[in-house]
């Protein structure tokens, strides 16, 4: 058993890390044609009347909007997916009713492929001539980056905007090793695949620096552009606001970040512009998905307990003809996918499996988007999802979210075409694994261990001494099998020669814009664009009626509270102590409590010999 596996944290600076938001927003306002506005009294731009129906959608964004289907909760709430939020800005797009969308923006805690995913709604809405009004009370860099792009971004005078730039800070833990006597035995196949950095090293090597750095300036370059787009604003006069934040409510309408500094009772009044006596209807919680919470009497009682089962109300069978969007989500594992009550989930081999051959054996459904929101986890069931995607017959078209690496970019080969948004975080082809050692605390400790053993491997899962020449000769050899496997199965699918793909493996990451011209993906798009592309594949025609099955179901609430359904002993109590402890330290630190669940899971994964992780997480804020 692989006693510990390493990962690096990629912490983007607190309030400047939301560049994912911003190019949500920036990107939009560049699809509308630009309208004048009439001045008002304060100097600002007056917003247009409603140019049909009288009423305006209120639409709250906050939360982190998971990819897939949720189970209801255990109170009668459920969370919001991302295509519910996006379904419900589609719906003001098309209802005649809609005259523009307000955005109250609360924090939302998304990444930059979910950003990709609001922009293009945002600039459907704009595209349909509405218009949408940004409201946020006091602004961190995400929240203002969803703004950027909308017509009316509105702030109170008490407010401050933290616009800043991005900061990279990776703690480093070999002196803490030394000191407790702890000996990290890490090794990598990719002088990029720097998981074990933060454990062996007491800085980062030149290879880490290096792609941090890219990255990074992937991500600066696209947030200037787009809020240099969508604000109308020049770059250098962006990176300029960027370096002088954080900004004042007043201070950040002078540089043009925001229109107009107002409060929230002050929006009807806006919205009306030069038109005081127009009625105005302000629809809260537009289009939100209502819940039936009546579980009064015994058929209440029934509904209450299919919910919590998670059996599915029987719906008529529908011969339409269908895509089926398989959702990829979570850390890559063995067996079947689990997620806890604080949203957090992993992506099993077998859950999928099951997944995609029911798509396969559907007669309605004609082709297969798969939906990657994953850092890899498990080589072992990374493989075996790659394998069950081959075997299929049908058009198969991957569509990667926040992030699709390493073990999230195997899986991808499975598949004819690769769509990634701009910010999709991929590739990462490399191979890690390693244990620690922790003879050395044990002896500080005062406890002690006698040894008998047969063969010259014996030791390769211990987690008393680090390997020895013969093991990690043995372990070396077979990352470097898997790293192999990896490499030409990637070459094949992205029909390179093997050389060629090798150089931009090694264990580095990639934007998904930047994967693009690599050839590592094939086009940038949403998930709408590849579900549109699978049609084509499929010879569906354009105005063809077309049905989406959604897969797989989602965990209910009992398989999160308890476990999934008849799991070992061990598993269950590991999973209620891991939510007590992510739940005191959430009331602590949030950070902390993100770190514990994240390492939670890689221990999990310990028990596999070999692994394909992302070596560190991207936070964004």
């Amino acid at each position: 058993m692989l006693s510990f596996v390493c990962f690096r944290r990629l912490s983007l600076s607190v309030r400047a890390l939301s560049v994912a938001s911003l190019m949500l927003a920036a990107t939009c306002c560049s699809v509308a044609p630009q309208v004048a506005h009439a001045a008002a009294p304060d100097g600002t731009e007056k917003a247009p009347a409603p140019a049909a129906g009288n009423t305006w959608a209120h639409i709250e964004l906050k939360g982190s909007y998971p990819e897939g289907p949720q189970m209801l909760g255990l109170f009668g709430e459920t969370s919001e997916n991302l295509a519910e939020l996006i379904g419900r800005l589609d719906k003001a797009a098309n209802d005649a009713a809609v005259a523009g969308v307000i955005l109250k923006i609360d924090s939302p805690t998304i990444g930059r492929g979910k950003l990709n995913e609001f922009r293009q709604a945002i600039a459907r809405v704009k595209a349909r001539g509405k218009k949408v009004v940004a409201f946020f009370e006091s602004a961190s860099s995400g929240d203002y980056l969803v703004a950027a792009g909308c017509d009316e971004v509105v702030m109170p005078e008490s407010g401050v905007l933290m616009l800043l730039g991005l900061r990279s800070e990776v703690s480093f833990y070999k002196n803490l090793f030394d000191m407790i006597g702890v000996k990290p035995d890490m090794l990598r196949v990719g002088e990029f695949k720097s998981a074990a950095e933060p454990y062996s090293r007491t800085e980062m090597s030149k290879e880490f620096r290096e792609e941090l750095e890219q990255v990074l300036g992937d991500f600066f370059d696209q947030m200037v552009e787009m809020v240099a787009q969508g604000r109308g604003i020049d770059a250098e006069k962006v990176k300029a606001a960027i370096d002088n934040g954080p900004h004042t409510a007043m201070a950040a309408k002078e540089l043009g970040l925001i229109t107009r500094v107002a409060y929230e009772d002050e929006l009807t009044a806006i919205i009306k512009g030069d038109k005081p006596d127009a009625t105005i209807k302000i629809a809260k919680r537009y289009g939100k998905k209502k819940i039936d919470t009546d579980f009064s009497g015994f058929a209440g009682m029934v509904k209450m307990m299919n919910l919590l089962m998670g059996v599915e109300q029987q719906t008529r069978k529908s011969f339409a003809p269908k895509i089926a969007v398989i959702h990829a989500s979570g850390m890559i594992m063995p067996g079947k996918s689990s997620s806890d009550l604080f949203g957090d989930s992993s992506l099993g081999s077998e859950t999928l499996i099951k997944a995609i051959e029911k798509a396969a054996s559907d007669t309605t459904v004609k082709a297969i988007v798969l939906r990657i929101d994953s850092p890899g986890g498990s080589a072992l069931a990374s493989d075996l999802m790659w394998r069950a995607l081959e075997k299929v017959e049908k058009p198969i078209v991957a569509s990667m979210s926040d992030v699709a690496a390493s073990g999230g970019y195997y899986i991808a080969m499975g598949a004819d075409t690769i769509f990634a948004e701009p910010g999709t975080i991929t590739g990462s082809i490399g191979v890690v694994g390693g244990k620690m050692a922790l003879e050395g605390l044990y002896n500080k400790v005062g406890i002690t261990m006698s040894i008998v053993a047969r063969g010259k491997n014996s030791g390769v899962m211990s987690t008393l001494t680090p390997f020895n020449d013969s093991e990690r000769a043995a372990m070396t050899k077979l990352l470097f099998d898997i790293y192999k496997q990896f490499t030409e199965k990637a070459a094949k699918g992205r029909k390179m020669e093997v050389a060629a793909l090798e150089k931009l493996a090694r264990g580095r990451i990639y934007s998904g814009a930047t994967a693009v011209k690599l050839g590592l993906v094939d086009k940038l798009g949403t998930l709408d664009d590849a579900v549109e592309h699978a049609k084509q594949l499929a010879k569906l025609g354009p105005d063809e009626k077309v049905e989406r099955l959604i897969l797989p179901r989602p965990i209910s609430p009992f398989e999160s509270l308890l476990g999934p359904i008849n799991p070992d002993e061990q598993t269950r109590v590991d999973g209620a102590t891991e939510a007590a402890l992510s739940n005191m330290l959430n009331a602590i630190s949030p950070d902390l409590a993100e770190d514990l669940r994240h390492a939670m899971q890689v221990n999990r994964l310990a028990r596999e010999s070999r692994l394909m992780l992302m070596p560190f997480k991207i936070r964004i804020r």
